[in-house]
């Protein structure tokens, strides 16, 4: 495995146990490395494990068996402080529902992983008016959710995401609550994080929001059904 390795899931399963005799396996042996500035969505249906998957690479969820290596550290049998931490330093979760808070103003917003990791107040400030300066909202930064568009709101949570400067950026359908036109506004912006040197994982079951990823992933039955670079296939349908 090379250093460029971010994820490295091995044979993971994950099983719920629904009372009496009754399991659920919801993931049966997934296999998956993502490497650093990596642009990959994960699809799939309802029930197919996307969701699970997605817990598990953000160290939301633990895998019943198999091995989960996050920048070569085995996270797989990491108690809840322990993946709390990874989950704070390394990892910019982007959610459909924003998880803003209302009463806050969209700097405070950005500063809360900061505040949480016992970063002082001072350097707090600087690093959150930078992330919300990377998004394109250094003029809005004492605005409130509600004084704010949706696309706005989400802008505000993207820069949280990126305050720590995390390994990943773990976003679980980003463009679920906003129109058409903002919601290509945000896929744009993702693309420039990328750009950036960003290694992003999207989980959506939107064909039209996966295809700005460069590497498609479909999950179904718990397993991997296919696993696609999709620039290449760009590159190809464009030379043609």
């Amino acid at each position: 495995m090379t250093n460029s390795v971010v994820i490295n899931l091995q044979q993971i399963k994950k099983i719920y146990d629904m009372g009496g005799a009754e399991e659920v396996q919801a993931l049966r042996g997934v296999s998956l490395q993502i490497h650093k500035n990596e642009y990959v969505a994960i699809m799939g249906p309802s029930g197919s494990g996307k969701s699970t998957l997605m817990n598990i690479i953000g160290c939301l969820d633990t895998p019943t068996s198999g091995l989960y290596e996050f920048n070569a550290v085995n996270v797989s049998d990491m108690n809840d402080n322990q993946l709390a931490k990874v989950r704070n330093k390394e990892i910019g979760f982007v959610f459909q529902t924003f998880n803003l808070l209302a009463r806050s103003n969209a700097l405070h917003n950005v500063e809360l992983p900061l505040i949480y990791g016992g970063v002082g107040s001072a350097e707090r400030k600087r690093l959150a008016v930078e992330a919300l300066t990377q998004v394109g909202l250094g003029d809005r930064k004492n605005h409130k959710p509600n004084e704010l568009s949706g696309g706005q709101r989400q802008r505000v949570a993207v820069a949280r995401a990126l305050v720590n400067k995390p390994s990943i950026l773990l976003a679980d359908e980003p463009t679920g609550n906003l129109d058409t036109k903002t919601g290509e506004d945000i896929m744009a912006l993702f693309e420039e994080l990328h750009a950036k040197g960003n290694t992003i994982i999207l989980v959506t079951h939107e064909e039209s929001v996966a295809e700005h990823a460069h590497r498609i992933v479909r999950v179904r039955d718990g397993l991997i059904e296919s696993d696609e670079n999709v620039t290449k296939r760009k590159f190809s349908t464009a030379m043609a």
